[in-house]
């Protein structure tokens, strides 16, 4: 019998028209998002924060630099990671054993009040366990389909949603018991959804089938076959590509760096999200709220939140009604993970309307980008379809400039800070614009560099080029922590506000020399839209 879905008979039962499969990784790259923005969004708030309040009361630079190393390290591992699941592991392997070490990872950091050695151990952890994970489990959602078509982009969006679920909750939950309870307890709650997550694919990891078997597992006579037909069609491709003219292939190999580059200039100001914009929610923002106010953002931050977990919690359900007879322990520890979850969401909302006044913790904002991620995607699928949508390097322009005008909301907001303070009470509010901005240009930057890629590089150089466009983010996010590192020099001398126009100016210029190069760009495409 021909099934319509990769994997086993239990995955071509349906959940939301897609394979059950699917919210398997659904959940699991969920939970590891999960603990890397809980982690994330701790780091630099842990670092800076005196030790009477259980930090380590390190210089702003230092942690900034940290921060960026981290931050560009987990996009060079996984070059390492995918190279090592395609000819050892397997994806399966590589994705359990990726999330393993990152649990160990979190444990090491939980305990970083014993030696700060264990500190160091876990974000090593954390990087060479995503280097693991990251790649093979993104891998595994496209053999769930047959097909190249809209139901594949489709998969890849729900995923996608599981990825933002992730974040927020972990910015959200991890963020606030970090900063209200104790920091350990925050990094220690991240690894505990991380290591549930990595049980619930483990028990399950058979609804997939031979999808991501280790190599020499999956040499069966049906894989003889498949594998023969994409080889054929591989070397089919590959001789097209060759007949191709070198100028074209030249062309369009140009057309990739060209973006890498540009891509450095987004994500360089983008990554300040958990580094001087952290620094600057934490010290320079009112966060103090009283009387309607504070009601206002204890009804807002409970609706945002529960409204989230009533739809995972439904997707559960339906993932439950197709799978609990076949895997029912990979569903029992996904059920006590969202037992976990809800428990301490409602003892969370519950301890801020106990209280009279409502403090904002400064790592909530940086839920605000899962936030508005969730609400405006949608609004941006429909334009990119309709006779709106514009090219690529117009798009590219549009997300480097909205990223520049969300730190111009915050130049203007840091204009009356005197230089070289270090503490100020900036309105909330210049935040949320600034995210606001910031997210919007990240729709219109993320989903084109990679897509780009894929289109323009010949068949047999995209893996490389992948590894390339990996090593511009390395650049931007290691450029944007050793920029970020000179907040204090530049804000004692000229002004926060000259610090953060520094973030305006650079992007906005990237923006306008992009557009002023994409004629040239729709030509060296030759064709590819």
């Amino acid at each position: 019998m021909e099934f319509k879905f990769g994997g086993s008979e239990i995955n071509q039962r349906t959940v939301l028209g897609h394979p059950s499969g699917l919210f398997v990784l659904f959940f699991t790259e969920m939970w590891e998002r999960f603990s890397y923005y809980g982690m994330r969004a701790l780091l630099v708030l842990f670092l800076v924060t005196t030790v009477i309040d259980g930090g380590w009361e390190w210089e702003r630079a230092d942690a900034l630099v940290l921060y960026g190393w981290y931050t560009g390290l987990v996009y060079l591992t996984p070059i390492i990671g995918g190279f090592i699941a395609d000819k050892l592991l397997g994806y399966r392997k590589a994705v359990v054993l990726g999330a393993f070490i990152m649990t160990l990872g979190h444990a090491s950091m939980a305990l970083e009040g014993i030696t700060s050695v264990f500190f160091y151990l876990g974000l090593l952890c954390l990087i060479l366990g995503n280097g693991l994970f990251k790649p093979n489990i993104s891998s595994m959602v496209g053999q769930l389909y047959k097909t190249q078509g809209k139901e594949k982009d489709a998969g890849y969006t729900i995923f996608y949603m599981g990825i933002n679920a992730g974040a927020f909750l972990g910015i959200l939950l991890c963020g606030y018991i970090g900063e209200k309870v104790g920091w350990h307890y925050g990094f220690g709650l991240a690894g505990i959804f991380m290591f549930i997550g990595m049980l619930q694919f483990y028990f399950a990891q058979k609804i997939f089938g031979n999808i991501g078997l280790q190599p020499k597992k999956t040499n069966d006579l049906d894989d003889v076959v498949e594998d023969s037909i994409e080889d054929l069609e591989e070397n089919i491709e590959a001789v097209k590509d060759e007949a191709q003219s070198s100028r074209v292939v030249k062309d369009r190999m140009t057309v990739i760096g060209i973006f890498a580059v540009f891509t450095v200039f987004f994500w360089w100001a983008f990554e300040q999200a958990g580094g001087s914009m952290t620094i600057f929610a934490a010290d320079y923002t009112d966060r103090a709220l009283e009387g309607s106010a504070a009601m206002t953002f204890k009804i807002v931050n409970s609706i945002i939140t529960l409204v989230p977990m009533f739809v995972i919690s439904w997707v559960l359900f339906l993932l439950f009604k197709q799978t609990f007879g076949s895997y029912a322990k990979s569903n029992i520890w996904l059920g006590l993970s969202f037992v976990i979850i809800w428990g301490i969401v409602l003892w969370m909302l519950k301890r801020e309307f106990d209280a009279d006044t409502s403090e904002v913790p400064a790592s909530w904002f940086s839920v605000l980008n899962s936030l508005f991620i969730i609400l405006f995607a949608p609004v941006f699928s429909k334009i990119w379809e309709s006779k709106f949508n514009p090219s690529g390097p117009v798009k590219f322009a549009i997300g480097l400039l909205l990223v520049g005008l969300g730190f111009g909301v915050l130049a203007y907001g840091a204009m009356n800070i005197p230089e070289g303070a270090k503490t100020a009470s900036v309105s909330l509010m210049f935040l949320v614009f600034a995210y606001l901005l910031h997210t919007l240009g990240e729709l219109c930057v993320s989903p084109v560099g990679l897509s780009y890629v894929s289109k323009l590089a010949p068949i047999k150089l995209v893996s490389m080029m992948f590894g390339i466009w990996f090593v511009s983010n390395f650049v931007a996010n290691l450029l944007g922590g050793l920029t970020g590192s000179f907040i204090d020099p530049i804000s004692e001398e000229y002004g926060l506000s000259v610090f953060f126009l520094i973030f305006t100016v650079i992007p906005i210029a990237a923006a306008l020399i992009m557009l002023v190069l994409t004629p040239m760009i729709k030509r060296k495409m030759h064709g590819i839209k």
